[in-house]
């Protein structure tokens, strides 16, 4: 693991170059699938340095998180066309896949937490740094806020983990906090703030609408799901009062699920749309971990991943129209099919994956939640056929109110896609829907 540290670090000095903007980025790919031979088919924990190692779902996740990153240079195109500070940028960047990566291959809680804050920073200079609007700097204080009122707690949970338990090592969690309901609370709760759980939700729309292109595909594809690894992680510690309590969380999540699809419903804004979207598809993945079941877990983590790459697509084109029609509205973004036809496929393809057609990831993962979360009440059936009919009905209502419809007159003829853009949308998609041949490393750990 040190070694991926290291090439990453080595490459923190192309951001001082002047012109090393795609460099850096055919860099980053060569990282990317030096990493992808690291892939190991156990649940158990190798390659194993300092304070570092994988397994399964740190593999999965860190992989995601080059990739994004790798993706995020391609869509920032105009930050490098028109010099917004570029090398900062890429600076930017390179410290958040850097915290990224480092939070998902520690094996000592409070390490996580170091980093898990540390990913904060850079999120927040791209969005007040390179966001469009005033009201990046409110999105910005909201971001913080709402995940730092959370965060402190559970760093007194840790303290006291470590004094209780003398060690904070991953493989050496034991339960040893039967009645400890306070403990049981701060550990989790800053996980669900992070997810964002429905009620605690504010600060992710506002975030996505005010970020750049860079930022809202970092916010959707990673960081959303550092809540999930998370709660993964530290379930094991208060596995028996989960048993009594986590339908608490279930409850809100899945009413807020289906509320959180009707708000959908009722988006003029595309970015807004698709963060919305993505609260609701978050708090199924937070009812399959609260279950505690085998299928609970590795149906979460199959759609952490597939939403990872789907939603982050799909900023990509609500930026490609935006670039196009300066405006992210619904009304003016319509009858799109016109005016770029050879994109209309593309909204397709990312739509159709956004409500778990197959062959995407997202089928398989929600078919794995739909199993364990039927299996562990059957009261829960009514929210569940709801989610998922809502969900189709919303990127319906996404795509055919960009495609269909009567183009806005403001726009003229016809203005197709770079080849940049296909590339970019591409290296989303296939992932996304090849991943599924083999399902296996998402949903069989036992090797």
């Amino acid at each position: 693991m040190l070694k991926v540290l290291m090439i990453t670090l080595f490459l923190i000095p192309f951001s001082f170059m002047m012109d090393s903007y795609w460099l850096v980025q055919c860099m980053l790919f060569v990282v990317s699938l030096i990493f992808m031979m690291y892939m190991q088919p156990t649940s158990l924990f190798c390659y194993l340095s300092y304070f570092m190692g994988i397994d399964l779902i740190s593999f999965g996740l860190i992989m995601l998180t080059f990739w994004i990153c790798v993706l995020m240079l391609t869509a920032s195109e105009s930050v490098n066309r028109f010099g917004y500070n570029m090398n900062f940028f890429i600076l930017n960047i390179f410290f958040l896949l850097l915290m990224l990566f480092l939070t998902f291959s520690s094996l000592n809680l409070f390490y996580f937490y170091l980093f898990f804050e540390s990913s904060l920073i850079p999120t927040l200079f791209l969005i007040i740094g390179w966001g469009y609007q005033p009201e990046r700097l409110q999105a910005g204080v909201y971001l913080l806020f709402y995940t730092l009122f959370a965060s402190l707690p559970m760093l007194s949970g840790i303290f006291y983990l470590y004094h209780e338990n003398m060690s904070l090592m991953y493989f050496m969690f034991s339960e040893d906090f039967v009645k400890n309901y306070l403990f049981y609370l701060i550990i989790l709760f800053a996980f669900l703030v992070k997810m964002p759980m429905f009620l605690v939700h504010l600060w992710l729309p506002k975030a996505h609408v005010e970020a750049p292109i860079s930022g809202s595909m970092i916010l959707a594809g990673i960081l959303l799901k550092l809540g999930g690894y998370g709660m993964v992680r530290v379930l094991k510690l208060v596995t028996s009062l989960g048993m009594s309590l986590n339908f608490i969380w279930v409850v809100v999540s899945l009413i807020g699920g289906v509320m959180v699809s009707l708000i959908c419903m009722r988006q003029v804004d595309l970015k807004s749309l698709i963060a919305y979207s993505s609260v609701s598809h978050m708090s199924l993945v937070i009812v399959g971990i609260m279950t505690m079941t085998y299928w609970g877990y590795s149906g979460s983590y199959t759609l952490m991943i597939g939403h990872g790459l789907c939603s982050s697509g799909l900023f990509c084109l609500a930026n490609i129209s935006y670039e196009r029609s300066g405006s992210r509205s619904l009304l003016i973004n319509k009858g799109m099919m016109n005016f770029m036809p050879s994109m209309c496929l593309w909204w397709f393809l990312l739509s159709s994956s956004n409500m778990a057609a197959p062959p995407s990831l997202n089928l398989l993962g929600e078919i794995s939640l739909l199993n364990s979360i039927v299996g562990w009440s059957w009261f829960t059936m009514l929210f569940i056929a709801l989610l998922s009919f809502f969900s189709a009905a919303y990127s319906l209502y996404l795509y055919s109110y960009s495609q269909h419809g009567e183009i806005y007159s403001g726009l003229y003829s016809c203005f197709n896609g770079s080849i940049r853009e296909f590339i970019l949308l591409m290296l989303h998609w296939i992932p996304l829907n090849l991943l599924i041949l083999k399902g296996e490393y998402c949903m069989l750990w036992l090797y």
